[in-house]
């Protein structure tokens, strides 16, 4: 089946930011073959990709990172076509994903669409807590949406709300446990800088209520401890997503921590909460 001829002939670019030759990278790629184009924005290793078998098709372009958001939108930006299809480097599609946005009619529809995210931990699929019922934006119309200029969480902006398609995205970026956590810990630098920059308060009287708000709703109100200990080292990450950025803030220790971020290709990013930019970081 001819996916361009089913969507009127609407052409898709294809998009994926990376660090470097990453180890789910070929996968990535090879899900987005039937794209009318593929580009590749790497900050290091641009040697490396083009390497890869699955990247001989791709367009491969190269800049410093200076942000999830900042990369993502320049990506955005020099894609070839109006309609975007953004994955990271450790997400590919599943066949019935592509399927659907197959049968898209992207001349007449809404201006986004959204897909499920499987993630796993190791082999283990994670079908409950916060990453259960994920659902992120990565379809989308240039002209209407963009990405949000946020160091981390850079979701797409949406004037309206996505529709949602079958299929799922299958999301491999951690290997184990301790992976989820170190994550957390990592991400707490740029996220303080996103409290400092929207002016959010920071209370230490917060902190323990909010340690056991975000434990409380990840491990047992979405029932997180059906996935057993990886269920419980993602409502740690949890605590820790929601506390240690604001320790930082309140103790003074975020002013450089705006843009710091690790380069991609070493982390996922959880941005589902945060489809609509602009919202407070969760919880």
């Amino acid at each position: 089946m001819s996916l361009q001829a089913s969507q009127d002939r609407v052409a898709i670019s294809a998009v994926v930011i990376t660090a470097g030759r990453s180890r789910h990278l070929a996968a990535t790629l090879a899900s987005l073959a039937w794209c009318d184009e593929v580009l590749v924005l790497a900050s290091h290793e641009v040697d490396a990709i083009r390497q890869l078998p699955a990247a001989a098709t791709c367009r491969i372009e190269s800049h410093p990172f200076d942000g999830y958001g900042s990369q993502k939108r320049r990506a955005v930006s020099l894609a070839r076509h109006d309609w975007v299809l953004s994955l990271d480097d450790d997400e590919w599609l599943d066949d019935a994903a592509v399927a659907a946005i197959g049968r898209c009619r992207l001349t007449s529809g809404p201006a986004s669409y959204a897909l499920k995210r499987r993630t796993f931990v190791g082999e283990q699929e994670i079908r409950h807590g916060p990453w259960g019922r994920e659902e992120v934006v990565r379809l989308f119309d240039r002209r209407r949406c963009e990405f949000a200029d946020l160091a981390v969480h850079e979701a797409v902006r949406s004037p309206s709300p996505p529709a949602r398609l079958a299929g799922s995205i299958l999301h491999h970026s951690f290997d184990t446990c301790g992976e989820v956590l170190s994550r957390s810990i990592r991400y707490a630098s740029p996220k303080a800088g996103i409290i400092v920059e929207k002016q959010e308060a920071a209370h230490s009287w917060m902190l323990p209520l909010r340690a056991a708000a975000a434990f409380l709703k990840s491990y047992l109100f979405q029932l997180g401890f059906r996935d057993g200990a990886a269920g419980f080292a993602i409502a740690l990450a949890r605590v820790i997503d929601s506390t240690l950025p604001r320790m930082l803030v309140i103790r003074g220790d975020a002013s450089a921590a705006a843009r710091n971020a690790d380069a991609p290709g070493t982390r996922p990013v959880n941005d589902s909460a945060h489809l609509q930019a602009g919202r407070s970081l969760e919880p």
